[in-house]
């Protein structure tokens, strides 16, 4: 049984006997599940032990700490982000694809991985030194591969701003922001919601 704090809803959880999950894996997705909902700073790692029915010690054994849980997440899904937008690029070499591609390889990263990506691109308090530099990585890697082709974009007199990283910025925001409030059970389906911040982004983009 979940263990909720007074006044919070209690996370829902899966249980190893029920989806065949490694206890390892088990473990990562249940702190996955509780911070993503609660985040960083309202998850405990006894909060987590009880969904599991197991004891603090075994969370300890597997990751060392909270945020070891934390970092081992971050590790297992979106320490990927960077090379999948790379890789959404190969063979492609007009601009203007180029970055319809890697927006849309973004948004489809983001559907599939949204509460890891809800908690380590807008959740990140308390986060010791360590954890929060291994965030920041990503994140800045992120931003150098928007940075670079929108260059290329400027560069080619496609788009006239005078800085593509103030534009990058503007882009992150848009997409990161839908992680917060988008619902796979909402009226519209991922793909219309893709499609129209796409449109959103083009549009500021040629300004027409």
């Amino acid at each position: 049984m979940v263990s909720g704090r007074p006044g919070r809803p209690a996370a829902s959880v899966s249980y190893p006997a029920e989806d065949g999950l490694s206890s390892r894996e088990a473990l990562l997705e249940t702190a996955l599940q509780f911070f993503s909902e609660r985040g960083f700073k309202g998850t405990s790692i006894r909060d987590i032990a009880n969904a599991l029915e197991i004891s603090v010690s075994n969370i300890y054994h597997y990751f060392g700490s909270k945020e070891g849980l934390w970092l081992a997440i971050m590790e297992y899904s979106v320490k990927s982000l960077p090379l999948r937008l790379e890789n959404s690029l190969l063979a492609i070499t007009d601009p203007l694809e180029r970055l319809h591609a890697l927006v849309m390889a973004h948004l489809t990263v983001s559907a599939s991985q949204q509460r890891e990506l809800k908690m380590i691109m807008l959740d990140h308090d308390r986060m010791s030194a360590a954890g929060v530099q291994a965030n920041l990585d990503i994140q800045r890697r992120v931003l150098a591969i928007y940075i670079r082709e929108l260059e290329a974009l400027r560069q080619g007199g496609l788009i006239s701003t005078g800085n593509v990283r103030i534009l990058a910025f503007n882009i992150l925001a848009v997409i990161n922001w839908q992680l917060r409030w988008f619902r796979p059970d909402g009226p519209l389906s991922a793909a219309e919601v893709h499609a129209e911040i796409v449109k959103f982004i083009f549009h500021g983009l040629s300004g027409k």
